[in-house]
């Protein structure tokens, strides 16, 4: 038994605009909240017509609204976007209104093209390069309120001031966050599903270097995995075409919504397009319950996550709620481990 989570992204395909997925999104997680999946959280991508939401905290406020149990967070909201102030008014406000239900994941990446980039962050300031762990330590002294002497923002507030911070989770795919998750003893959450580092070496890394915080007294570690199941593998294969079809074009340059089965099956794959599919198969779990737990359960057992994340973009919605709940049956009664 494994505790289960989802990873969302709101997916848009060319049968369903952006304004339906965003209530797609609201129904899946009623759906895994009742089947006993512990954490729900949403990604932060701009620009991108596979993905209908760019805003994560909107998404969280309407979700945690409409669930009982699940908690509710970004995966992530991508730091380097925002103010950190905003980032911290708006997620104590979540757990104001949420208390205990609310988690607050961490990217460095912009989640997008450079000009989009630009666009969000022209107007916050002009600096250049990489500014997460400066924008990180601005967001926790929001929290802590540890300000040198003499600094302006000691004569700020973060309202609603009498509302913490919710638990504070790095996410990352290579060994960079799982140094810095550890260092500085926050949760850790791992993007299997796009990386090239090693799943293995990421998490056990985080976990043997992990220092004891306020934040967090011991390490958790999410594997996020992208997966279709169903009934039987070859179902499952259908369901996994559009994705497949999907990451080539991206690949490629080509952002677009994601394609049906039917489109994926008729495509005409040449040999080296058959070979990238099969590259980027390495970070796709598909097929029957079994089948996919057997393929799961050497990096499980070798990186030992506290927690098993996973993100099903599939073209048929009511597909996408069955294979979470197959494998909601497959790992066990996820019920009991969020108890």
């Amino acid at each position: 038994m494994i505790p289960l989570s989802v990873l969302d992204l709101s997916v848009v395909t060319t049968g369903t605009r952006p304004a339906h997925a965003l209530r797609n999104s609201i129904d899946l997680a009623r759906h895994v909240d009742e089947l006993g999946y512990v954490r729900y959280w949403l990604a932060e991508h701009h620009n991108l017509a596979s993905v209908a939401s760019p805003a994560p905290d909107l998404m969280i406020g309407q979700i945690a609204a409409v669930t009982n149990n699940i908690r509710v967070g970004s995966g992530g909201v991508m730091l380097p976007n925002h103010a950190p102030l905003v980032v911290a008014e708006r997620f104590k406000m979540l757990e104001a209104l949420f208390p205990g239900r609310i988690d607050l994941g961490l990217g460095r990446a912009p989640g997008t093209d450079g000009a989009t980039a630009h666009a969000l962050r022209s107007r916050l300031d002009r600096r250049e390069g990489d500014d997460f762990l400066e924008r990180l330590s601005e967001l926790v002294l929001w929290e802590t309120r540890d300000f040198p002497a003499g600094h302006p923002y000691n004569n700020v507030v973060a309202m609603p001031d009498d509302t913490p911070l919710p638990p504070i989770w790095l996410l990352g795919s290579s060994d960079y966050s799982s140094e810095l998750a550890a260092q500085v003893g926050m949760g850790f959450a791992f993007a299997h599903h796009f990386a090239s580092y090693d799943a293995i070496a990421a998490m056990t890394n985080y976990r043997s270097h992990f220092k004891p915080s306020g934040w967090r007294q011991t390490p958790h570690g999410i594997l996020a995995i992208a997966a279709v199941a169903a009934e039987t593998d070859a179902e499952a294969e259908k369901l996994a075409s559009s994705m497949d079809l999907n990451r080539l074009r991206r690949d490629r340059g080509q952002y677009l919504p994601l394609p049906s089965v039917e489109e994926a099956l008729a495509y005409n794959y040449t040999d080296s397009e058959r070979a990238s599919v099969a590259r980027n198969r390495s970070r796709l779990f598909v097929g029957s319950p079994a089948t996919i737990v057997a393929k799961l359960q050497p990096m499980i057992t070798a990186s030992q996550p506290d927690e098993l994340m996973i993100i099903t973009a599939v073209y048929d919605h009511d597909a996408r709620k069955k294979s979470y709940s197959l494998l909601a049956e497959a790992f066990g009664p996820s019920k009991k481990a969020a108890a």
